[in-house]
This record gives structure tokens, C-alpha cells and sequence, in this order.
């Protein structure tokens, strides 16, 4: 059965989000889960370094 896990975070760059992602999937990985990282850019059309937070 496939379970997704989503790390979501604002504009806001240093929170850590992709530090977050890593850990978690290689200690899912770890554990002998398959893991696919994948990352989603919701700005269509949009440079998202134009944008003020």
C-alpha cells in the first residue's frame, strides 16, 4: 500500500524543510522502506525570488 508524507513550509527560505525531508526519508529507508523524493514547485508561470514574503 502506498502512504505519501508531505513536508510543506512558506516562501520562507532556512526553516529547514528539505533537511526535514532528507532525514525522515533516509530513516525510512533505513527501516527498509522504498522512498521517492519528490519536489513541487507551485508557482506557475511565476519567479518565486520576485516574491516578497
Amino acid at each position: 500500500m502506498t502512504k505519501y508524507i508531505f513536508v510543506t513550509g512558506g516562501v520562507v527560505s532556512g526553516l529547514g524543510k528539505g533537511i526535514t525531508a532528507a532525514s525522515l526519508g533516509r530513516l525510512l529507508k533505513s527501516r527498509g522502506l522504498k522512498v521517492a523524493a519528490q519536489k513541487l514547485d507551485p508557482y506557475i508561470n511565476v519567479d518565486p525570488g520576485t516574491m516578497s514574503p
